[in-house]
């Protein structure tokens, strides 16, 4: 009989490897099957995507007319004994507010949070249309719930702001929505379309400025997202930090920068529904349609042509163009 040490010497009395072998695939295909997602965890991942860009686009909103609201409402002493910023404050808002929220969706959805940006990558990007309106859906209401929280938070001073419970009027709106308008004293009433609207700016120029502003955005979310230019994901957010807040700083004054079409009308139908009527819609002949919405989307597809025709290499534009010039060198080349 072998000694306890010999026996422990002895191979065929320890396990081995192909002892393991053997067991693995029973572990690894059990193991397989515990990770299965159940029904609704494979519809809950479906809808990831959809989910982040309501998130994205929540925060943004959240940030932006949060610091819209903190400016404007803390003018009146009765709110606040010392104004709380100024419109650089509104620009590092909406600044921070899209750098957020580009963070906490661009894993999941690729953080647009911005229909003129869903329709340019659409449009050029290959996106996927099928999913485009799902997008547009949650970016839209990710807007009006953001501005639901805000208002919520700024809710009593807005009563004072205005001079009493239940009054909404448009100096007010602009807190939430874009507006074209000229900044007036607290006191001065009735606020009227005449007394907002902006004299000097005319239809056509408030259509130009948003259009203006997001067609740079659009252009430099392309460069940041270009393969091409090596940008690292991590940095994204960062790149639209800089360019909302120069967008806000150095164009923004003539009508609020709105530059996303769910950043502006989600807002506004929120302030629709809580008592500012029908004003919101029908001032400066319907400028939330004009101005609000279809110029941005307008100037992000400009933006996405202009850099996809002039900056991608081998996009489908150039090759469009150079198309005899590239059948010619290959058939030099055969030769």
């Amino acid at each position: 009989m072998n000694s306890p040490i010999e026996a422990c010497r002895d191979k065929t009395d320890v396990p081995t490897f192909s002892h393991h072998e053997r067991h693995r695939p029973y572990s690894d295909t059990l193991h397989q099957e515990i990770l299965q997602p159940t029904r609704f965890g494979r519809y809950r991942n479906s809808l990831q995507a959809y989910f982040a860009e309501f998130a994205g686009t929540m925060l943004l909103v959240i940030f932006g007319t949060g610091a819209n609201c903190q400016v404007s409402l803390s003018s009146n002493q009765n709110v606040s004994p010392v104004p709380k910023g100024s419109y650089t404050s509104v620009g590092f808002g909406f600044a921070v507010g899209i750098s957020l929220g580009v963070w906490i969706s661009a894993s999941r959805s690729g953080g647009h949070i911005n229909p003129a940006v869903t329709i340019a990558l659409a449009t050029f990007r290959k996106f996927p249309w099928r999913r485009v309106p799902g997008y547009l859906f949650s970016q839209l209401m990710g807007g009006l719930v953001g501005a639901a929280i805000v208002y919520a938070n700024y809710f009593h001073a807005i009563n004072i702001y205005e001079g009493g419970p239940g009054v909404r009027t448009l100096l007010t709106a602009g807190n939430f929505g874009t507006y074209p308008v000229r900044t007036l004293s607290i006191w001065r009433k009735p606020i009227t379309n005449s007394l907002l609207k902006l004299d000097y700016l005319t239809n056509v120029s408030a259509f130009f400025s948003e259009f203006l502003g997001t067609a740079l955005l659009v252009i430099i979310v392309f460069a940041a997202t270009d393969p091409g230019n090596a940008i690292p994901s991590a940095a994204v957010p960062m790149i639209l930090f800089v360019v909302l807040l120069g967008i806000a700083l150095c164009l923004g004054m003539e009508t609020g920068f709105a530059v996303n079409p769910a950043r502006d009308l989600g807002p506004r139908l929120l302030t629709s529904m809580v008592g500012y009527g029908g004003a919101v819609y029908s001032f400066r002949n319907q400028y939330w349609l004009w101005g609000g919405v279809m110029a941005p989307i307008l100037g992000g597809l400009t933006g996405a042509f202009l850099y996809e025709f002039l900056f991608t290499d081998g996009g489908r534009f150039k090759n469009i163009l150079y198309r005899e010039r590239l059948i010619g060198l290959n058939a030099r080349s055969a030769a």
